[in-house]
């Protein structure tokens, strides 16, 4: 008879990044099959140079931390999540908070030509892996930019409800009516046309 020894195996921890501005039911999908994966889960909001925000960090913290408290809550089995946030390179926080693998989510082909290239990046500059999850078909054509641009170009936010949890409509619905926030001044500009 063979006599295996356990072996400890090292506490697997990943960064999950974005900007979640706003944070979707694909998001939040994305991470619920990633608790699976992992022990530990780094939500980390990201600071895109390209993008105006709509949310600030501090209120996508927050509508991550209200969100994620919920699913943990009802999914309590999985990795354990927290919700940070940072500027820089992505792979200077995951080595900050000493992640194993960086999640990205997978939508479509588009998505994975554009990820493939940073994966391969991160991998050869920083030696961490990036782990794609494909979102569910239901979420595959919802992207925060397309939320952001039915909002702004006056679309019903009834719409949104299949994409974003009802917190997340209503502090999009806040945004619209705030003239100092660029989702507020698209929407002015487009009831000027």
């Amino acid at each position: 008879m063979e006599t295996h020894r356990l072996l400890r195996v090292a506490h697997h921890l990943a960064v999950f990044t974005g900007s979640f501005d706003p944070v979707t039911y694909g998001h939040l999908d994305v991470l619920q099959r990633a608790r699976g994966l992992f022990d530990e889960i780094v939500i980390a909001v990201g600071h895109n140079p390209d993008k105006p925000g709509v949310f600030s960090f501090e209120e996508r913290v927050d509508l991550l931390n209200e969100l994620v408290g919920e699913l943990v809550a009802t999914h309590p089995r999985g990795a354990a999540v927290r919700v940070a946030h940072y500027t820089g390179l992505t792979v200077d926080f995951a080595r900050e908070v000493g992640a194993s693998a960086i999640i990205r989510g997978i939508r479509n082909v588009t998505d994975l030509n554009a990820e493939c290239q940073a994966a391969i990046t991160n991998r050869q500059v920083a030696g961490i892996e990036t782990v794609f999850i494909l979102t569910s078909e239901k979420y595959a054509y919802a992207s925060s930019s397309l939320i952001r641009q039915i909002a702004a170009f006056g679309g019903s936010m009834d719409t949104l409800t299949p994409f974003v949890p009802d917190r997340v409509q209503l502090a999009l619905r806040a945004k619209l009516d705030d003239p100092s926030n660029p989702l507020g001044r698209l929407r002015a500009e487009q009831a000027q046309d």
